[in-house]
């Protein structure tokens, strides 16, 4: 009896003809059967945000031979959302990736990031779910390196699965830094120290341009940023319950004086 080949969401934040994607579902269709939703423009950043106020589209096109594939008026989860909606109509895909991102998501990015994002949407659709992206932010980024890796943590996560309530997110060092292998990390505490630039367009009008420099403090050994900067891939298990379990046994000792 053959066996049924699994079925592969794959999704991204930096729209459907982003050059990081065509690498991910190549890599993904010698795994299975690849159905790409994503984005039909630039989505990065957007973090957990959902379409609430206007309609969305959701339109199959022809990109790639032998992919199906449709482009998303929304958000990353929006189109986690309507896939397993309206595509897969309830019935869940066997894995959800997401990526391949141009830029890092390592540390506190992985707030911000639609990529991370829409895995995170994945999981709590109990999808086995990882996102990926590189230390590259340049639209002709070299993906070749990444390649291997992305197969082999995909064909672990399908023969393994992942616990409930956790993801993977998954990041490479730009490709001038020889990869070393991979190591299995924390996410670095780090955060951003933003300015914003002070601008008139032509019509005089002032208007505010978000620029900053990541800082971390953490020297860990055991980080995400301690990986990449010493050429490894690194793997974060990550999960959407943000509850600080550790913080509940002080604030129930709190004495609360409610006055009516």
């Amino acid at each position: 009896m053959t066996k049924k080949k699994p079925t592969i969401l794959v999704v991204n934040d930096d729209g459907i003809t982003a050059p990081g994607i065509k690498v991910l579902l190549e890599e993904m269709k010698k795994l299975g059967r690849v159905i790409v939703v994503a984005p039909d423009g630039p989505q990065s950043g957007m973090g957990h945000a959902i379409t609430i106020g206007k309609p969305l589209r959701l339109d199959k096109i022809e990109l790639y031979e032998g992919v199906e594939m449709y482009k998303c008026s929304g958000t990353p989860v929006d189109c986690v959302k309507l896939a397993v909606n309206r595509i897969f109509k309830g019935e869940k895909p066997d894995l959800c990736v997401s990526g391949i991102n141009h830029g890092l998501n390592y540390s506190i990015n992985v707030l911000y990031s639609g990529t991370m994002s829409a895995a995170v949407e994945g999981a709590i659709e109990a999808i086995p779910s990882i996102g990926f992206s590189l230390d590259d932010f340049s639209h002709g980024a070299d993906f070749s390196h990444c390649r291997p890796y992305i197969s082999a943590i995909a064909e672990q996560v399908l023969a393994n699965g992942l616990p409930k309530g956790t993801l993977l997110n998954v990041n490479f060092p730009h490709i001038d830094k020889e990869i070393k292998g991979i190591k299995i990390c924390r996410q670095a505490n780090g955060h951003w120290i933003e300015e914003f630039e002070h601008r008139l367009d032509p019509y005089n009008r002032e208007y505010f341009w978000l620029t900053g420099q990541f800082e971390w403090s953490d020297r860990g050994e055991d980080t995400d940023v301690f990986a990449l900067k010493n050429g490894y891939v690194s793997i974060v298990p990550t999960q959407y319950d943000m509850t600080a379990h550790h913080t509940i046994q002080e604030l129930n000792s709190w004495a609360f004086n409610f006055k009516s």
